[in-house]
């Protein structure tokens, strides 16, 4: 969707008309998330398994408790389990903790220099790091008061509002919220 990394990670939690799902609900489905985010981190293309899985899950589960606080978000659908945010703060600074990264300038003769990264740790510590260190700035920066909670009917996602007046995630997803209202004017609140 083009929306920051830590929002993306957010967003593996999504809706449809059978339900809410999971996009990191095995380690084939995170493998194939890794990989479409791979070309914006480095680093996540060397991960993938089940054990990968269930802690980037744990780390989208902080994020997106953060996300609710910080968005008043009032959709039960969309809720994390992490009960409170002090539990996901502490979450998520334990795992920008795993395996700090460092840039490292690669130059070679007759070549053209190009920042590669290094981290402490093995490959899922060092991306599962990346991400919460990329979430910590998030929260902490001024892009959190860009943070919305998309509220269209069903709707379980995040963005990140370019403009202030922006209240969907998608134009699907404003479409359907005006059709929603549409209807609600039209034959009343109880018969949505």
């Amino acid at each position: 969707m083009g929306e920051p990394l830590p929002v993306e990670l957010m967003n593996t939690v999504w809706a449809d008309r059978t339900g809410v799902h999971d996009a990191l609900a095995s380690a084939a489905d995170t493998r194939a998330w890794l990989a479409v985010i791979a070309d914006r981190e480095p680093l996540a293309a060397a991960g993938g398994g089940e054990p990968l899985a269930g802690r980037l899950r744990e780390l989208r589960d902080a994020a997106r408790r953060l996300a609710a606080v910080t968005t008043d978000d009032p959709r039960a659908a969309a809720a994390s389990p992490l009960a409170s945010r002090t539990e996901a703060v502490e979450l998520l600074n334990r795992v920008a903790a795993l395996a700090p990264r460092r840039s490292r300038l690669h130059w070679p003769e007759g070549g053209s220099p190009a920042r590669t990264f290094a981290a402490a740790g093995g490959a899922d510590d060092a991306l599962l790091s990346a991400l919460a260190e990329q979430t910590i700035e998030l929260f902490a920066g001024d892009e959190r008061a860009r943070l919305r909670a998309c509220l269209a009917p069903g709707c379980v996602l995040y963005f990140a509002g370019q403009h202030p007046r922006r209240e969907w995630c998608s134009a699907a997803c404003g479409n359907r919220a005006r059709v929603a209202r549409h209807y609600r004017r039209h034959h009343g609140d109880g018969c949505v």
